[in-house]
């Protein structure tokens, strides 16, 4: 046998690519690199740029046809990198997320000069969605609005928790600028805005985890955008995204996984040295029957993930595969870091050893994209036929 991540069953590109993500890794971001990068809050800008030049971003969509690329290559890339430098994981979510959107929506302008220089590298873009009063909710409570005008749209309001705004040159934003009618999920528009537009502010925020990306509040007062800068459909903004929504599950499982996978491996090779009364604390059966519970965990989340990947491809239960999905993964990264630092003890909590970061960035993915809670609610209603209990 191998190490969990030996025994994928991945396809000969998947394979492919595995390889490629992970020596880009082994040779970028090693681990005293990923504290640094850490310990600063600083984005990675050379792993970014050989991901990029290596072709993982694009990973084969094609701007001036408007194709995006395959969900089963992306999700390869993503648990490879949120097995090391897992702020790069959460960074390439979005920016698959912005490839979606564009090749789907993008005008053959937007296409040009923003969805082409994403996918080689030159570009990155931000996604502002939520809000201060609203997350899973945030139809009914987006208080954003834009306002159109004989140049364009005026746009006023405030986002909050967005991934990347500071350190990107546009973000994809969500606005009201219709009535919520017939649903709260109708009369809301996508835009393609420059960050540096007048009337505009990013703000950093200070947050626990995700500390190689930054996290932001971005405040819209009388920003002026031009008529060519909505994102598809005016008013079916929302249900565009809705429309992404399977893949950025996907996403977030795959990254989820990585996190999984990188905690367990970590803590079974300090299991493997680490001695304790004259033996390896692994052979320990308490401690050797918490990893194996964990590699139990990474490898459902890992086959529940590939299902949903290749449902991907026109099956009717994308949808709820790809929320299971999500939860199992988010579930395991939780649980097998959790289980990690207790393996590791003092040195879990020691910064020398990835095991905290890894503990603090799995947090994210028990309420990103949406929150398990939700996504088991839906499960209920879609797989299980239970009445909706929202």
């Amino acid at each position: 046998m191998g190490t969990p991540e030996e025994v994928a069953t991945d396809s000969p590109d998947q394979a492919d690519i595995r390889r490629l993500a992970r020596s880009l890794v082994e040779d970028l971001a090693g681990l005293d690199r990923l504290r640094e990068l850490d310990e600063a809050e600083r984005f990675d800008e050379e792993l970014y740029t050989a991901l990029a030049q290596a072709g993982l971003i694009g990973l084969g969509a094609d701007a001036s046809a408007g194709r995006d690329s395959d969900p089963e290559h992306q999700i390869v890339v993503l648990e490879e990198l949120a097995a090391g430098p897992t702020s790069m994981a959460v960074c390439l979510v979005v920016q698959y997320m912005g490839v979606r959107l564009l090749c789907s929506f993008g005008t053959d302008e937007q296409r040009r000069s923003l969805l082409a220089p994403l996918v080689d590298g030159r570009e990155r873009v931000a996604f502002a969605l939520s809000e201060a009063a609203g997350g899973t909710d945030i139809a009914q409570a987006m208080r954003t609005w834009a306002r159109r005008t004989e140049e364009g749209w005026i746009v006023n309001g405030t986002k909050t928790w967005i991934s990347g705004a500071a350190t990107a040159r546009h973000a994809i934003v969500l606005a009201r600028t219709g009535p919520a009618e017939p649903s709260a999920i109708d009369g809301i528009s996508a835009f393609v805005v420059p960050l540096d537009s007048r009337g505009l502010t990013v703000r950093r925020l200070g947050t626990v985890a995700i500390h190689g990306l930054d996290t932001c509040e971005i405040i819209f007062d009388d920003v002026a955008l031009d008529g060519q800068a909505i994102l598809g459909e005016p008013d079916s903004g929302f249900r565009q995204v809705i429309a992404t929504l399977n893949g950025e599950r996907l996403n977030a499982a795959a990254s989820a996984l990585g996190i999984a996978r990188g905690a367990l491996t970590t803590a079974t090779n300090y299991a493997r040295e680490r001695t304790a009364f004259g033996r390896p604390i692994g052979a320990f059966q308490a401690l050797q029957h918490a990893l194996a519970d964990g590699a139990i965990k990474v490898e459902a989340a890992r086959g529940l993930l590939n299902r949903a990947a290749a449902a991907e491809r026109g099956s009717d239960a994308a949808a709820v595969l790809s929320a299971m999905a999500k939860v199992a993964a988010a579930d395991a990264a939780t649980s097998v870091t959790d289980t990690g630092m207790r393996v590791m003890g003092g040195a879990g909590l020691s910064r020398e050893y990835p095991m905290q970061r890894f503990f603090r960035d799995a947090r994210l993915y028990t309420f990103a994209p949406l929150t398990n809670e939700m996504l088991r609610n839906f499960v209920g209603e879609r797989w299980l036929a239970l009445p909706r209990s929202y």
